[in-house]
């Protein structure tokens, strides 16, 4: 892939002026690291209002009380796959053959083809050396069904990651297993050996209990095989806290509400590995972490351990309407925090509205690159760069907006304090009908999120012309990532 370089002139001075000092590579730029916790809802950590009488989760506030703290930060899908694909490339899901909303099956082909810019291919022609460690969700393959048997190729290091260790799909899928760079890892066989939810392939087993800690002992390990010579990027993605809730013989028993809390617990662990390594280390002062989740919480299904979690007084999306898979708040809207010390204000707050998808953008501005003129695919044509919010030199709003899709297919748009939810004329159900629900009553849903932050009120109905606005952007091209600037 080609891009356009250019010194922005800002950096430069920060770099002549000992902005960007702390630098462990020749090139002057910083580590990265991506933390991309699982499900984790608004309300569910300390730093968000977590109860601490529930909850403890010292190491993600300790990025907060070294960071900067988001309140209005998005995840761009209301479940794993969208906001995934998003974070990596810079682009709404919804101009994939994704575009339902829902999520990468898996024995799904890779839904990112290997010719489309990403984050890590950005960094690694930057000079970067590359990892995606933790659960991926975004296929293997070309084939219209995955043999995970053979080699699962493309993937992963086809865009720009020099080396993988994922999960393949969910922490409960059926492959039970780990994928390593292209293979199973330790597959010894391609004998299968089927069992109820697991596909019996001859290799290890992931132990549901121990998966979290095996991905964080793997995200250490790399870290730990870094050299000087070269900065890193490293993306992180845990399985906590999705289901199945199995947190660790170490965590289990710790939290006040109960075994989700356990499992936030082991979360909480993993962050605190990963920031304890680079202490030991001493990379910390070179390196930008970024916390975040790929969608809102779970809302307690009966007799689940997220409803166990609710009843014992955890509000797992916080204040928010809604959770995981809704088009309201509670499935967006998510923790979000940035450290980078000598950089970003210890203990700052930031109401920016910023998206996952702005990732790509934010990172080019890092080292150094321009992005290309947007068209559908060029190098993140949805992404905005937030670093001025980071550094602290923000004037005014970095997005003109941002596009938001629920599991169902439902579409909203964030503009100032606005929130307006699209109607289509009701949610698609699969005999092909449409009927209407409180995400989709039929027609268009105005939401004052500065005023009435739950959601409570529509009005619609008082503002017209607003709606009328907002839906000509929604649906144009504007909306569609032509006018990044």
């Amino acid at each position: 892939m080609k891009y356009h370089l250019i010194k922005f002139l800002c950096l430069g001075v920060l770099l002549l002026g000992g902005h960007l000092a702390h630098s462990a590579a020749p090139n002057g730029y910083p580590n990265i690291i991506i933390i991309l916790a699982d499900d984790l809802g608004y309300g569910s950590v300390g730093c968000y209002g977590a109860a601490p009488g529930l909850i403890r989760t010292p190491h993600i506030d300790r990025l907060a009380h070294e960071g900067m703290r988001f309140t209005d930060a998005y995840a761009t899908g209301s479940v794993c796959s969208p906001t995934r694909y998003a974070v990596v490339t810079g682009r709404y899901c919804w101009r994939s053959s994704l575009n339902s909303g829902e999520v990468v099956n898996t024995f799904d082909p890779l839904l990112i083809e290997p010719t489309r810019p990403t984050v890590a291919s950005l960094l690694k022609e930057k000079g970067y050396a590359t990892a995606m460690i933790g659960k991926w969700h975004l296929g293997y393959g070309s084939a219209k069904r995955v043999d995970y048997t053979q080699e699962l190729k493309p993937g992963p290091l086809e865009l720009g990651f020099d080396y993988q260790f994922a999960v393949p799909q969910n922490h409960n899928d059926v492959t039970r297993a780990f994928v390593e760079d292209h293979k199973v890892f330790g597959l010894r066989s391609t004998q299968l050996t089927p069992s109820p939810g697991n596909i019996g392939l001859d290799a290890p087993q992931r132990e549901d209990p121990k998966t979290e800690g095996v991905l964080a002992d793997q995200a250490v390990s790399w870290l730990e095989k870094q050299t000087p010579a070269k900065p890193f990027f490293l993306h992180f993605a845990p399985v906590a806290v999705h289901e199945k809730i199995t947190p660790s013989a170490e965590s289990a028993g710790t939290s006040k509400a109960g075994p989700y809390g356990d499992f936030i617990h082991d979360l909480d662990r993993s962050v605190g590995r990963i920031l304890d390594t680079l202490e030991r280390l001493k990379l910390v002062d070179n390196t930008l972490v970024f916390f975040t989740s790929d969608n809102g919480g779970v809302l307690g299904k009966p007799g689940s351990a997220e409803e166990q979690a609710a009843a014992a007084g955890l509000k797992i999306n916080g204040p928010l309407r809604g959770g995981k898979h809704h088009v309201w708040e509670g499935g967006f809207r998510v923790p979000w925090i940035a450290r980078w010390p000598g950089h970003i204000q210890p203990g700052s707050t930031s109401d920016q509205v910023v998206g996952a998808v702005d990732y790509l953008a934010t990172l080019a501005a890092v080292v150094n690159t321009l992005l290309p003129p947007p068209t559908p695919d060029a190098a993140g044509p949805d992404s905005y760069d937030f670093l001025p919010v980071l550094l602290g030199d923000a004037k005014s709003p970095i997005r003109p907006h941002l596009l938001l899709q629920s599991a169902k297919g439902v579409y909203a748009i964030r503009k100032g304090p606005w929130k307006l939810i699209a109607s289509s004329g009701g949610i698609a159900a699969k005999d092909g009908k449409r009927r209407k629900s409180p995400e989709d009553p039929g027609h268009p849903q105005l939401f004052n999120l500065r005023n009435d932050p739950g959601e409570t009120h529509d009005v619609s109905a008082d503002h017209p012309e607003l709606v009328r606005d907002l839906t000509g952007i929604l649906s144009g091209d504007q909306a569609r990532g032509f006018s990044r600037k």
